[in-house]
């Protein structure tokens, strides 16, 4: 088992699996019993063998290579445009975490939620709602080699060199996102609590050439710009601009100015 003592401090309950299909999967249905998994209750495992991502992807990762952690969010905004942020203060909240331990790396988010390092993924997350709680799962490549990779667009703290500290890099996530969370639960909006402005600078995604897989099977291609005050990813195509609020984003190359 895992030393997470710092993490114990800040989450109101801590739940270490030493094996789970999904950790997303199984604090849903735990999540049933909202006395028993309050806010901020953590469910974990070093060995996630059927991990669930965007567009119903699974996948699985080598015992003892990756950490897999899920979240309950309850304390949540009553508007739920202000809900569809909660994707990307986890990615900010995760970033900052990951830099924290490679401070000689460029940590940054691709939007909405993947967390990259030097331009490689080393963290994706899952978002999904159940009843009045929302379950944020995180998925971070901790002991992986270079051969375990999945992609060769991955990377893990082993390929880096780093031996990560879980507790620390939790603990600090865990605040984070907290913060976030409350800050928007609030009356005001991402915009007055600062996490636009946060989304906005650890972005790596604004600034280059984009291919945005669209719902019907369609694209958008353009230079991605900003992320709009609703969350969402504007991208110029031409003379147009596209506010996009779902899609899978493929970096092409930096934009032309």
């Amino acid at each position: 088992m895992m030393d997470l003592q710092r993490t114990r401090e800040v989450a109101s309950r801590v739940e270490e699996l030493e094996e789970v299909g999904s950790t997303n999967a199984a604090l849903r249905v735990l999540a049933v019993d909202a006395d028993g998994w309050p806010h901020l209750s953590v469910l974990l495992t070093a060995n996630q063998t059927a991990g669930r991502g965007r567009l119903d992807r699974t996948w699985s990762a080598p015992a003892g290579s990756a950490l897999a952690v899920s979240v309950v969010l309850r304390r949540l905004p009553d508007d739920p445009e202000a809900r569809g942020w909660i994707p990307l203060a986890a990615g900010v909240a995760m970033t900052d975490a990951v830099a924290e331990q490679l401070p000689d790396h460029t940590v940054a988010v691709k939007w909405p939620n993947d967390v990259l390092v030097d331009g490689r993924k080393i963290c994706g997350i899952l978002a999904e709602a159940t009843g009045d709680a929302v379950i944020v799962g995180s998925g971070v490549n901790t002991a992986m080699t270079r051969a375990e990779l999945p992609v060769p667009t991955a990377t893990s703290f082993a390929v880096l060199g780093a031996t990560v500290d879980v507790d620390r890099l939790l603990t600090t996530y865990l605040e984070r996102l907290s913060a976030s969370i409350e800050a928007l639960a609030e009356p005001g909006d991402a915009v007055s609590s600062g996490l636009h402005a946060d989304a906005v600078e650890r972005c790596a995604t604004l600034g280059l050439d984009v291919r945005v897989s669209l719902p019907g099977g369609r694209f958008l291609e353009g230079g991605a710009e900003t992320i709009d005050e609703d969350g969402r990813l504007v991208v110029r195509a031409g003379d147009e601009t596209h506010a996009v609020s779902a899609g899978d984003v493929v970096h092409v190359r930096p934009a032309q100015p």
